[in-house]
């Protein structure tokens, strides 16, 4: 018996480290995306802050181990079976959680999944201790008072951070305004002041002040000295900041800075528990009871886990170093754009999220109730304010979404909420925090539009709807797995452990898969952000380079697949033809819009000399996906039924037709892609020839059909004359796409 919980301890310990590599390369973008997107400083030196960040907030977290030891159950009334079954199925259920909303695409939060899956896994073990003992109360085996506390600190918290994100960003733009250099003179050093006391306390006082490296006569001294200690680091950074302005040291830049280190410690400090957590607590108990001679392990109470953790030095340094590295190399936290960036930038730019019933609702009532208090408001008093909130002066870096204003708001906010609930050893969820206070900023910056507010309040719905499936579904999956586990035993425990594993190879596969599948779109962004019209020009032209030539090699490459397939008769062909026919419809949906927003920004005179060749092109792009749609859907019809084939002497006289296509695609494409238009009238001279050979094809060939007597050729001699119609029509849209981006690609 001693072997089985041995393997589940090294398991558990095994996942805690493949959680801090998922759970941080996810999370990451908390503490980044400020810095990053506001242009604060470059990716590495963001990197650099934060990973400091974060090995100061792991070696500082070991009082919240404490969550997964009693903040949950009451241990001493649960044996050592009953409690290792609870580790275990808490982090078998993490990893099915997670891979199954990612697998959906649904927002999740690693906090809230701990917190209910300890919450479900020891109800339904409870239930089971209260039928074999009598004498127990619920009360007994769930720290009720405990747990529910977490669980309001968490729902309260979003609340919070969004109301309060709202009332500081409206309160520091009507200061600062859009224009916040020329106001920075006069409150910068005050604003610099305020804010990095603000992080010091939370931080150096409170957070030093309840670690288990710290003494307990320098936290007496520290709790005594705290008024004196705050107001000496009210006036010194203060002072600090006025000096760093006279030396024309953008005081804002260093708030962002300090204020990244301080959300990195903080996210470490209080979501380190989420991910080692459960594992060290499993490895405490297993130590425990091996200390006591390995005794029935149904019948030894786990009294040890009433006491607080104390978490190895080593144990906290690894997990932070992991974490670093995780960081540092993840895909998701360097080039992956994250919801909270996209909803709450300046710009209008893409939407990820549609239109929702709700959104709507709230979006009509909340601009009626504006409309209603505006009355009360005195003219020139919303005439000042409207001045101080114009965005059309906003001094945004090239590529920013917002400005450095915005940026440190969010960071000081997110920082002190979530150290708050370190400190009183409540696990708040990291990314709501941060994604709320992110969204009440961006409505205090006036950000959400008439154009854009239904989809991002959609969003927003979307992620807080996300927190209520994750905390539900966390409860019930946990509940289940540790039930079959107490009720089924080590096979059980054996084959979860199997699953987490088969889970884990596969959620790589997907996502190395998907990664690949999806390069950001970095120059868009660039687009929507900048404010030279010269420059959005020249970025403008790049883009629908490269969406037009990509469609064209596309579109050659889909052609050839359906002419193979019919030829082949190879179904499974078909369906990826008509799969990624699909897909590339709806990514040119959302790049026309893209397209059609940034050519709103190029210079007018170029817009309206241009604009009739953009649409033409873009029309062009669609109008390929069209025809082949037509062109393929017959032809899986006629494969997937298993009709009559097409005759030999068919294919071979469409054979150096479709030469003749693929040549012509290839030759488009190159005179697209590398702007060479030497060739550009030869081309739509080929494609003209080659239409009129199809004509004269196509007329024989109806010829042909009216002679045929053979009717079971009938389908199969329909299918050939779509297929000789629509290689036409591409030709056609081939003329037109070269057309267009000849008249909107090459300069005047």
């Amino acid at each position: 018996m001693t072997s089985i919980y041995l393997i589940i301890v090294c398991f558990l310990l095994a996942l805690a480290v493949v959680d801090l590599f998922v759970g941080v390369s996810n999370d990451a973008v908390n503490f980044l995306n400020s810095a990053v997107g506001a242009k604060a400083a470059g990716f590495r030196t963001v990197l650099v802050v934060a990973s400091a960040g974060v090995l100061v907030g792991a070696l500082m977290s070991a009082g919240m181990m404490d969550v997964a030891r009693h903040g949950i159950m009451q241990p001493q009334n649960f044996t050592f079976a009953q409690v290792m079954t609870v580790f275990l199925a808490v982090m078998v259920t993490d990893v099915i959680i997670l891979d199954v909303f990612n697998s959906l695409g649904l927002p999740t939060s690693t906090t809230v999944s701990l917190v209910f899956e300890l919450l479900g896994g020891t109800f339904v073990l409870a239930l089971f201790r209260l039928g074999d003992d009598a004498s127990l109360s619920l009360g007994d085996l769930i720290n009720s008072e405990k747990a529910l506390s977490v669980i309001i600190a968490i729902f309260v918290s979003v609340g919070i951070a969004f109301v309060f994100g709202l009332l500081v960003q409206w309160l520091a733009r009507l200061v600062f305004t859009f224009r916040y250099k020329s106001h920075v003179r006069l409150f910068g050093p005050l604003f610099g002041g305020v804010a990095l006391t603000c992080l010091c306390y939370f931080i150096f006082i409170k957070g030093l002040g309840g670690s288990p490296f710290i003494s307990a006569e320098a936290k007496a001294w520290i709790a005594a000295k705290t008024p004196l200690l705050m107001l000496v680091a009210l006036v010194a950074t203060t002072l600090l900041s006025a000096l760093l302005q006279l030396l024309r040291v953008d005081i804002f830049r260093v708030v962002i800075l300090f204020g990244t280190f301080a959300l990195a410690m903080a996210f470490a400090g209080n979501d380190l528990v989420n991910f080692i957590g459960v594992p060290l607590a499993g490895l405490d108990s297993f130590s425990d009871w091996q200390a006591h001679g390995a005794p029935d392990a149904n019948g030894y109470m786990m009294s040890v886990l009433q006491t607080s953790a104390q978490s190895p030095f080593l144990f906290l340094l690894l997990a932070g170093i992991i974490m670093i590295v995780s960081m540092a190399t993840s895909k998701k936290a360097q080039h992956v754009v994250k919801t909270s960036v996209d909803l709450s930038r300046q710009d209008e730019g893409d939407q990820m999220f549609g239109s929702s019933r709700a959104a709507r609702s709230l979006v009509r009532m909340t601009r009626d109730s504006g409309a209603a208090c505006a009355r009360f408001v005195p003219k020139c008093v919303a005439r000042w304010v409207d001045s101080r909130f114009a965005d059309a002066e906003a001094e945004l870096p090239a590529g920013a979404a917002f400005d450095m204003v915005r940026a440190a708001i969010n960071l000081v906010l997110s920082a002190l909420l979530i150290v708050i609930g370190t400190n009183y050893k409540l696990p708040l969820s990291t990314t709501y925090v941060t994604f709320m206070v992110a969204m009440g900023t961006s409505l205090a910056d006036r950000a959400w539009s008439r154009e854009s507010a239904v989809f991002r309040v959609t969003g927003v719905i979307s992620v807080i709807g996300g927190w209520l499936i994750t905390a539900a579904v966390s409860f019930i999956a946990c509940a289940v797995v540790a039930a079959l586990m107490h009720l089924l035993g080590v096979p059980a425990m054996v084959a979860f452990m199997v699953l987490v594993v088969v889970l884990l190879v596969r959620s790589q596969r997907s996502f190395r898969k998907k990664a690949a599948a999806e390069q950001s779109d970095s120059t868009y962004r660039v687009m929507m952000r900048t404010s030279d019209p010269q420059l959005v020009w020249t970025m403008l032209q790049q883009h629908v380079q490269r969406t037009q030539s990509y469609v064209l090699r596309f579109a050659k490459r889909q052609f050839d697949g359906t002419v193979e397939g019919l030829a082949t008769e190879n179904i499974r062909l078909l369906r990826t033809v008509r799969n990624e026919l699909s897909e590339e419809q709806e990514q040119l949906k959302r790049y026309r819009k893209k397209e059609f927003l940034a050519l709103r920004k190029v210079p007018q005179n170029v817009a309206l000399e241009r604009n009739t060749w953009f649409h033409l092109g873009q029309n062009a792009n669609q109008q390929f996906i069209y025809c082949l749609k037509r062109m393929m859907e017959p032809v899986k019809e006629h494969v997937d039924n298993n009709f009559t084939p097409l005759l030999p002497q068919h294919l071979e006289n469409f054979e150096p037709i479709k030469r003749q296509i693929d040549d012509l695609m290839q030759a488009a494409e190159a005179i697209v892609s590398t702007g060479a238009y030497a060739t550009y009238q030869i081309t739509l001279d080929r494609a003209e020839s080659c239409k009129n050979q199809l004509s004269r094809l196509r007329k024989d060939f109806i010829d042909q059909m009216q002679r045929e007597q053979d009717d079971q050729r009938y389908r199969a001699a329909l299918v050939y004359l779509n297929l000789l119609q629509e290689s036409q029509e591409l030709l056609s849209i081939l003329r037109h796409q070269l057309r267009a981006a000849k008249r909107f690609l090459q300069e005047a």
